[in-house]
Order: structure tokens, then sequence, then C-alpha cells
């Protein structure tokens, strides 16, 4: 299968970036990730050049390693980040994708655990998809019933699947169902109206959302992921599920550890945050197994360091927690 990767970022997420990528190379995956951005690039990216053979303005290209190249394309929207993500993979399958058989989308706070052609056999399946820590929704939760009638307003007919609430950080798309991204932006595009525009988030504007209700207790609190949601209602195709265990979130096997939260790893105090309740999570480990190679993004000793204090942070948190 010929797949592409891509993902979004700005700031700080660089980190991340490098180590999905780092990830990425590490379990098999060979071939081009498409890193939307806004601002500048990192430093360890200083090597990137112009490239003129993909269809986007001002592209860099940066290889990674033997059979991996990261497309840096710069995006021009009002767009919070967040809410880009249909939009961006539809530009990338109209443009510098359109070749593919199968795209997916991966946050820049995710990493991969898995075999690439594992992931590959996945989106096969159908519409590839990771279950939410805040899973599961019921059939006539107050936030499935407001999605019902708001979007009926538009034409967008819900049937209830299952109680499944999915995360919006990982989608995997195989170019049989890419209808499912235009109903995913048609959806989106109809939710705008009623949070006051895709600029706002739950991460910027959580407790100023113009819809409903307001912060999490909103039926579009979550903005993106919400309406992710809503099209997987909407839409008649299949739909393949993965539990809490896949981001990390519940035991089981985690193939693509998700870091929620504030706590990103690269921020991440690990003792600190252990005396404060927040032990190291799987992702914090593996993110710090991850930014030596191919990409370099910090030193050795650094990494070292970082590694100790997860060791030590880990075993203490076998005595102490927030219950």
């Amino acid at each position: 299968m010929n797949s592409a990767v891509c993902t979004l970022f700005e700031g700080n997420y660089h980190f991340g970036v490098a180590a999905l990528t780092n990830s990425l190379f590490k379990n098999g995956f060979r071939g081009n990730i498409y890193a939307g951005y806004r601002g500048k690039l990192p430093i360890w990216a200083n090597s990137a050049i112009d490239n003129l053979d993909v269809e986007w303005k001002d592209a860099k290209i940066f290889n990674v390693a033997n059979g991996v190249n990261l497309h840096f394309l710069p995006v021009e929207t009002d767009y919070h980040l967040t809410n880009y993500k249909p939009d961006f993979m539809l530009e990338l399958i109209g443009g510098p994708a359109k070749d593919f058989d199968a795209i997916f989308y991966a946050d820049p706070d995710i990493v991969l655990n898995a075999p690439w052609s594992f992931i590959e056999d996945w989106v096969i399946c159908g519409v590839a998809l990771s279950e939410d820590v805040n899973s599961p929704l019921q059939e006539y939760h107050p936030r499935r019933v407001a999605w019902r009638n708001y979007f009926k307003k538009y034409d967008l007919l819900m049937y209830f699947r299952n109680q499944i609430y999915v995360n919006g950080g990982f989608v995997g798309i195989n170019i049989s169902d890419v209808s499912f991204l235009y109903l995913w932006k048609s959806v989106q595009d109809a939710m705008a109206l009623g949070i006051g525009g895709l600029n706002r988030s739950a991460f910027k504007n959580g407790d100023q959302l113009e819809d409903l209700a307001n912060g999490d207790y909103s039926p579009f609190g979550k903005t993106d992921q919400d309406a992710l949601n809503a099209a997987v209602e909407v839409y008649s195709g299949n739909i393949s599920y993965m539990g809490k265990e896949a981001m990390g979130f519940s035991n089981g096997l985690a193939i693509i550890p998700h870091a929620l939260g504030h706590f990103k790893p690269w921020i991440f105090k690990p003792f600190i945050n252990t005396l404060k309740g927040y032990p190291p999570r799987l992702v914090d480990k593996e993110f710090w197994n991850l930014v030596s190679y191919p990409i370099k993004v910090y030193s050795k000793i650094k990494i070292l360091k970082m590694k100790f204090l997860i060791t030590i942070s880990s075993f203490f948190s076998r005595f102490y927690s927030r219950n």
C-alpha cells in the first residue's frame, strides 16, 4: 500500500513532530510525511531545502533517513489547527498526496508503537479511529441528542452506531473512504456557525464557546473531536474502532500512545509531576526513547538524564499517587 502520513504543528510541538517521525521510521514506515505548520521551522530542520516538486507554496523537504522524507508545508488559515485537520487532509489528497492509497493524520503528541504493516491493515477495515478517554457516550446522552437537533438543520442526519466516543488525534482513511473527509469537513463547517468560527477551540476558548452551553458542557466543547464523532454517525460506511488501550488510556496493547493534557513529554518534569500525582506515562517513556535517531533533537546527556528521572519517578509512583 502506498500511504502518506500527515500532522499539524506550531510552537514547541515540533518536538512531537520529531518523535512521531522517528517512531514511524523505527516501526517500518517508508515514504512521505507531511507536516503543516505555522511560524518558524525548528532548528533541527535547518537542513530542509526548498521543494519545487510538491504542489504547495513554499514547501520544504527534509531527508530524515533512507526512504523517509518529511515535507514542511506552511498553512495559511485562521482556523485553530485542531479544527484544520479534514481541510488539510483534503488539500493533500488534492495535491501532494494525490497518488496515495491511504492517508493517516496523527497529532504531534502521538507516537507509533506498532508495526507500520499493522496500521495499514487497520485502515483496510474502514475509517481507522481510536476510542477517547471520555468514552462512552450513551445513545441519549445530552451531547449526542444536541448534535442530532443541531445538525438536522443542515440536512446532516445522524444515526446512532454505538456508545464509543472517538479521539480526534488519529484518523486513517483509505482512498475508498475519502468521502468521510468531505463529510467531516461539512460537519465542521456547520458547527462553526454554532461556536463562533473555527478559529475557536477547547484549547483556546474552552470557557467562551458560543453555542448551546459553555466549555465542557457544550455539545461542541471539544470542537473538531465532537464534529468527528458527529460525522461518524452521519457516515454510512465502515468505521474500524480500536479501544482506549490503543492510545494508552487503559491497560492493553497501546499502538498509538497519546499525550493528553498540558503535560506534553517535551515539557514533562518527571519528579515534580510525580510528586503532584502525575507519574510518567507510556507516551513520555516512548518519547524519550525516540528523540535521538534518525532526527536528533536533544543531546545524549539530556536524553540520559530524562530517562533516569523517568525510571526513578516511575518507581516512586508505585508508593505515591493522588488517590
